[in-house]
């Protein structure tokens, strides 16, 4: 057999790349449908193995419509392990795609990536969370040549994850980093005008798919403190998450309820933001909610800005960025666009996807 012969027979021999996803919610549901209008209009993209969820794992055969309605509908009590550690072993070359929250499954991104499994995530605790955990993914991807794509994590997408790395590559000193990174504060504050309570709006955030399902992640500046960590660690701060100054939306009194009381208690966030707001009135502003580092150190939280200053610009659910280094230092570089919502999140995973899948 000659060596050309041998080749061509070794590359027939490789099981093409799969895909598999974990999480079924608003995200998970997006990712299916654009998933789906992508291979019908001739993308290339890895063929859908399965799904799974906390409570069921489905396999697909390509066909992932059915088996999300299915896991969707699944009431089984979890099991001891999650359905997906017992799913069929993930091979080097296939993706698998993060659309929880999961603090469990983030805890298996570097063992993905070391076995050379390509890992994509809306999953802010792999970045954005403990300093080790961090590490150990970048440490993981060299091993195993796999690729993070972490696009989703934050701004839903927008160029923030990219520019900042690409200008630490080029030689470039990032002095700070200031601005509105959760699209469902954004939409709350911009909102937001004294008159209706803050707790219905909050309401209705959540029902739109703006907020975490629980809001209090959103509230708590949670969110922000884990992309901002995600952020300065692209720009090379080594920075940990007890390093983040972060003032909290939620009363006390609210942080300890049970997710099924929250909803009959949310007018305790009222008054105290009512409170805020008229502050911000009386001295012409506007309320934003903010997260910012610097090398001195990093902060989250809520912030009276002038109405005229950069950061109150945008709409909806923008996230709206000001990046000051070296090269932007009198003008800081301005990244604007929507920073959340399920479909936007979905476009930025499956980006990712492509990107991989095409490389």
């Amino acid at each position: 057999m000659s060596s050309v012969v041998r080749l061509a027979s070794a590359y027939r021999s490789v099981p093409a790349p799969k895909l598999a996803l974990l999480g079924t919610g608003v995200v998970g549901t997006a990712f299916v449908s654009r998933y789906l209008r992508l291979r019908q209009s001739g993308h290339a993209l890895p063929a859908f193995a399965w799904l799974a969820n906390s409570r069921a794992l489905l396999y697909c055969d390509d066909l992932p419509s059915r088996a999300l309605q299915e896991a969707r509908a699944s009431t089984q009590e979890a099991s001891a392990l999650p359905p997906w550690a017992e799913a069929e072993a993930l091979r080097r070359g296939d993706v698998v795609v993060d659309a929880t929250a999961s603090e469990n499954v983030a805890d298996w991104h570097a063992a993905w990536l070391a076995c050379g499994v390509h890992v994509v995530t809306a999953n802010k605790l792999g970045y954005g969370g403990a300093f080790s955990r961090a590490g150990a993914i970048a440490d993981a991807r060299q091993e195993g040549n796999a690729r993070y794509g972490d696009s989703a994590t934050v701004g839903a997408g927008l160029p923030l994850l990219r520019s900042l790395r690409e200008l630490v590559a080029g030689g470039d000193r990032i002095h700070r980093v200031e601005g509105l990174l959760s699209g469902s504060l954004a939409w709350l504050l911009n909102h937001y005008d004294g008159l209706s309570p803050f707790s219905s709006l909050v309401r209705e955030a959540r029902q739109l798919g703006y907020t975490e399902p629980d809001p209090r992640l959103d509230l708590s500046g949670e969110d922000v403190r884990r992309k901002l960590l995600i952020l300065a660690r692209a720009a090379g701060l080594s920075l940990h998450p007890e390093e983040v100054t972060v003032e909290s939306l939620v009363p006390q009194r609210l942080a300890a309820l049970p997710l099924e009381e929250l909803d009959g208690e949310l007018g305790l966030l009222d008054a105290p933001l009512a409170a805020h707001f008229k502050e911000a009135c009386r001295n012409g502003g506007n309320l934003r909610f903010l997260g910012r580092f610097d090398e001195r150190g990093a902060r989250v939280g809520l912030q009276k800005l002038p109405a005229g200053h950069a950061l109150c610009g945008g709409a909806s659910t923008d996230n709206r960025v000001a990046i000051f280094s070296d090269r932007y230092c009198d003008q800081p570089l301005l990244i604007q666009g929507p920073g959340a919502g399920a479909e936007v999140t979905a476009a930025a995973l499956l980006d990712d996807v492509l990107s991989i899948a095409t490389r």
